[in-house]
């Protein structure tokens, strides 16, 4: 894949400016499936999202008889998982057993970018930006961070 790219301005989190040269970046299987990655771990985003849309492409996720790309199936695909994934903590399952359901959650979270055609790995990171600016607070289950003050009515 021959990947263009351009000119980035802008501000880190403290505030301090940047500007590099970025490449345009991939967002649709059709991108993904030219780009070559290992089929093992090594730590690459690459590597993931080429092979989640590998997976796309072979089973003709976008056509529309297939029904692949709808966001409404997407979801419903996704609440399943999550309710497997809390099953196997909930019931004590083992734990490769939690993390193949963790790894459908991530499969599916990453075909859902491919889906909308979207950059999450900059998505990813423009939300940490923003996140690491915000205070915890304690809930009533734990620590979590938020915008939320409950002042809001």
């Amino acid at each position: 894949m021959t990947l263009g790219s351009h000119h980035q301005e802008g501000n880190y989190v403290d505030g301090s400016p940047y500007s590099a040269s970025t490449m345009t970046r991939p967002v649709s299987v059709d991108d993904w499936i030219e780009i070559e990655a290992q089929n093992s771990p090594n730590g690459s985003w690459l590597t993931m999202m080429s092979r989640v849309a590998a997976f796309h492409h072979k089973h003709a996720f976008a056509s529309e008889e297939n029904n692949g790309h709808d966001m409404g199936y997407r979801v419903a695909l996704t609440v399943e998982e999550l309710g497997e994934f809390a099953a196997a903590i909930t019931k004590g399952k083992p734990d490769e057993e939690a993390a193949e359901e963790l790894a459908d959650l991530l499969i599916l979270i990453l075909g859902h970018s491919l889906a909308m055609k979207i950059d999450l790995e900059s998505e990813f990171h423009r939300k940490m930006d923003r996140i690491m600016t915000r205070k915890a607070r304690r809930g009533k289950l734990g620590i979590r961070v938020t915008e939320y003050t409950g002042d809001e009515s």
